[in-house]
C-alpha cells in the first residue's frame, strides 16, 4: 500500500530537527561542550526514544502483559511487534546520521578539537 505525499511530513521532519537541535544546543551550553561533540549522542538518544514510543508489541509489551496477567488473572492476547516509521522518527534518524558524520570527522581530526588552532 503506497501512501500519498503529505505536505505535513517534511514540515514535521524539519520541526523535529529544529527541536532536537535546540535541545542539544542548550545541553551543550549547560555542560560546556561543543555542539558537534554532543550531537551524535543526543541523536542516538532521540532516535531510541522515538523508536520506543512509535513501536508496539514486542518483548516490552509481553513483559507488561505478563505482569498484568499475574496480578489480575486475565490472559491477554500477544501483539506482534510493529514499528511505525513516521516523520518524527525520520527527523531523529537524520539528526543521528548528521551527528555521526560530524563525530567521525571530529575523531579523525578533520574537525579540530576545541582550543586547537
Amino acid at each position: 500500500m503506497r501512501r500519498s505525499f503529505n505536505i505535513k511530513n517534511p514540515i514535521i521532519v524539519l520541526l523535529t530537527l529544529a527541536v532536537e537541535t535546540a535541545i542539544t544546543y542548550f545541553a551543550a551550553t549547560k555542560f560546556s561542550v561543543r555542539f558537534i561533540e554532543l550531537m551524535f549522542f543526543a541523536g542516538l538518544l532521540f532516535s531510541v526514544v522515538t523508536f520506543y514510543f512509535s513501536s508496539s508489541g514486542g518483548k516490552i509489551s509481553e513483559l507488561h502483559s505478563s505482569q498484568i496477567s499475574g496480578q489480575t488473572g486475565l490472559i491477554q492476547k500477544k501483539e506482534p511487534f510493529v514499528f511505525k516509521k513516521g516523520p518524527i522518527f525520520i527527523g531523529s534518524a537524520l539528526f543521528l546520521l548528521v551527528g555521526l558524520i560530524l563525530f567521525i570527522l571530529l575523531i579523525s581530526g578533520v574537525i579540530l578539537p576545541a582550543g586547537a588552532s
